[in-house]
Order: structure tokens, then C-alpha cells, then sequence
């Protein structure tokens, strides 16, 4: 009896937390609705003239993205007022294609919604410009079924995408939230990655734009690690280069117990999406050990630390030789650098080809970025995986 009243107890107040959270939640979504329409309500009413004679302006706190919108129909564009304001994003609207370049010259802009057809400079004209003036706004053409060829035009001079109206509110949300992702996936690929030493003294660092090489362990020109253990075995894995750039992980197969592997032959393989990558071994050896929780629970690999995301342990058989092979070190920093400013080339070169894809009228299909994300994978492979490593 009393271990039932415990239970029930457990069972209520886990119920109470759970309703209280919901409450709570669905409080604060209210509360910033309204902060939201309250915004919209006191941005109609100023005058912003002196920056753009058709210009209204709604800002919120923290938006997801700041906007300018520009259509020479005022209905559209107290559309996307209502719409994006209580959506979340900040956003300036003006008739003219002109008001709308001197504003992106004056303020930050994430994104230019651009109407296709309009008098005195058209979307086609404002795309052009935009991207002439301000390459890291991406540009959005809205545009009618009449005009979609004129608006795939577009994205040859750079436009990220293009929207057809007449939309709904939910379509219009759903398509910039998607536009969003995108924008910080681009983003992401154009920044830089650094490279960070890790010593016992030195945290593991979490950020995709850092990449840990652990200090005292070996690294093979495929982004294989070697980290040799007192008792002489040797830990195989792949390193925080593949984890972080891969990102996720589906499947992985590894070798077989006792399996005799020479240097340059297949020792395990990981797969993404529909892709599989074989990894060669970095030593010769006879495999003693492997990581059975990567083939149970592959998506992890990612998320752990390091040196968790070892595969495999391997009895050297001619580990002197071939160690001569591996970088550790200062030598480590410095070729990972080098790697670095060869991926950047690389993701620019995907995304180049992204664009001219989109530009052949495939821009918003779903199917075709899961085929750019293959594309992607595949170069990725083939510049840093598959690389011979015999010598």
C-alpha cells in the first residue's frame, strides 16, 4: 500500500510539473504575442520619412532576423508586416527599389524581400545591386507563376530563393524560417575554423568552428587518430575534423575481432544519410577491441567528447615504422591549418554549385538539398578520407 501511494504520489506531482510547464509556456507565447502586436501597433505610427520617404519600420526584441521588404503594392506589404512582426523578425518595408538601396547602405539587414515586377527598378535590377553592395544579405524574390522564370534569373546574381504569391500566413512563416537555416548554414561554412591544442589542463572545446587536437596523440593524413596506450595497443578513431564537419552519423560498421589489417586497407566505415564512407586503417595490426556503442548508437559520435569516438583498438605490428608517417604536435597544428583553407575552398565551390543548381529552377526542392548534402559529403571524402596512406 504505502508503495503504491508513493507511486501515485510520484505520478501526480510529475503530471502537476508537466501541466504547470505547458501553462507557463503557453503564458509567455501570449505575453510575446502581444509585446509583438504592441510593436507593430507603435512602428505604424512613426514617421521614419527623413530615411525613406515610403519607409515603416516594426522592431522587436531579440528578432530572429532583421528584414527590408520592398513592393510597390502596400497590401503585400502590410502582409508581411503582420505576418513576420508577430512571427518574430524585425522588418522595414518601402514602395521603391531605390529607397530600399540607400537603406541597406545605412543599416543591417539579414535579408531584402524583393517584389519581381516593379516601375523604375525592378527585383531583378535590386537583386543585382543588393549583392553588388552588400554580398552578405541574402535576397528573396517574391513573385507570381507568370514570372517564375524571371525569378530563377535572379539567383544567377546571387538570390538566395524566390517565394510565389499568393501565400498563405503559415506558408510565408514556414518558408522564411526555412530561408533562416539556410542563411546560418551558409554562414557557418564561410567562417573559418580554428584549431585548438588539448592538453590535460585545456577543456575540450564544443564549437563547430573549433577543431580539438589532443596533444601526444598521432594523426594520419585521413583524420584517423592514434593514441598509443601504455600496454602497447593502439586506439584507432576518427578525429574532431570529420565529426564536426560529417555532423551526423547514421551507421557504422567496424571490423571484425582478430582481424589482421595492413596500413591503407579498409578498417571501418560510417555512413551519412545514404552515404558510405570507408576509412582505411592508419597502422598494420591485428584488431582487439571495438567500440560496440557506435553500432548501437552511431548519432553519438558527434556529441562525444573526443576521445570517445574511438572505433577500434589495434595490436601494432609495426608501429615504429609506420608512426614515422603520422603528424603529432606543432606538426599537427600547422597541416590542419592547411586542411582548413582547403575545406573553406571546397564548401565555397559547393555552394557556388548550389546556386547555379537553385538557378536552373530547382532552388526549393527538398529532394535537391538532400542531393547538394550527398554532393557535399562526397567532395568532403574524396579531398581528406580517401587519401592513399601507404607511404
Amino acid at each position: 500500500m504505502v508503495l503504491l501511494i508513493v507511486v501515485v504520489t510520484i505520478i501526480v506531482f510529475i503530471l502537476v510539473d508537466f501541466s504547470l510547464r505547458i501553462y507557463f509556456q503557453k503564458r509567455q507565447e501570449i505575453k510575446l504575442r502581444k509585446e509583438r502586436e504592441a510593436a507593430l501597433d507603435i512602428g505604424l505610427k512613426l514617421d521614419y520619412s527623413e530615411e525613406a520617404k515610403t519607409l515603416k519600420r516594426v522592431e522587436v526584441k531579440s528578432p530572429k532576423a532583421r528584414i527590408l521588404a520592398v513592393d510597390d503594392e502596400s497590401i503585400i506589404l502590410d502582409s508581411f508586416r503582420k505576418i513576420l512582426v508577430v512571427a518574430g523578425y524585425s522588418i522595414d518595408t518601402v514602395e521603391k527599389g531605390r529607397e530600399a538601396l540607400g537603406l541597406i547602405l545605412k543599416r543591417d539587414y539579414d535579408f531584402v524581400f524583393t517584389d519581381l515586377k516593379m516601375p523604375e527598378m525592378d527585383g531583378l535590377e535590386v537583386t543585382k545591386a543588393v549583392k553588388h553592395l552588400r554580398p552578405d544579405i541574402d535576397v528573396i524574390v517574391i513573385t507570381g507563376y507568370a514570372s517564375i522564370e524571371t525569378a530563377v534569373e535572379t539567383m544567377k546574381y546571387g538570390a538566395m530563393d524566390y517565394v510565389q504569391k499568393p501565400f498563405t500566413e503559415d506558408e510565408l512563416i514556414e518558408f522564411f524560417n526555412k530561408s533562416l537555416i539556410k542563411r546560418k548554414d551558409r554562414i557557418e561554412r564561410e567562417m573559418r575554423p580554428t584549431v585548438r591544442l588539448i592538453t590535460p589542463s585545456t577543456k575540450e572545446s564544443g564549437s563547430q568552428h573549433e577543431f580539438n587536437v589532443p596533444a601526444g596523440i598521432f594523426i594520419s593524413r585521413n583524420h584517423t587518430w592514434v593514441n598509443v596506450e601504455m600496454n602497447g595497443i593502439a586506439r584507432v578513431g576518427i578525429d574532431d575534423f570529420v565529426r564536426k564537419i560529417i555532423k551526423t552519423i547514421d551507421k557504422v560498421e567496424l571490423p571484425k575481432l582478430n582481424k589482421e589489417v595492413k596500413k591503407g586497407e579498409l578498417l571501418f566505415s560510417i555512413k551519412h544519410n545514404s552515404h558510405t564512407i570507408d576509412i582505411v586503417s592508419p597502422i598494420s595490426g591485428k584488431v582487439t577491441l571495438v567500440n560496440a556503442e557506435h553500432v548501437e548508437h552511431p548519432d553519438l559520435i558527434a556529441l562525444s567528447p573526443f576521445e570517445l569516438s574511438w572505433m577500434c583498438c589495434i595490436d601494432p605490428s609495426n608501429l615504429a615504422e609506420e608512426l614515422r608517417s603520422l603528424k603529432i604536435g606543432a606538426d599537427t597544428i600547422n597541416w590542419y591549418r592547411e586542411e582548413i583553407d582547403k575545406y573553406t575552398e571546397i564548401a565555397k565551390a559547393i555552394d557556388q554549385e548550389g546556386a547555379r543548381t537553385a538557378s536552373a529552377g530547382k532552388g526549393a526542392d527538398k529532394a535537391e538539398e538532400q542531393k547538394a548534402d550527398e554532393r557535399f559529403v562526397e567532395a568532403f571524402a574524396d579531398a581528406f578520407l580517401r587519401r592513399q596512406i601507404t607511404a
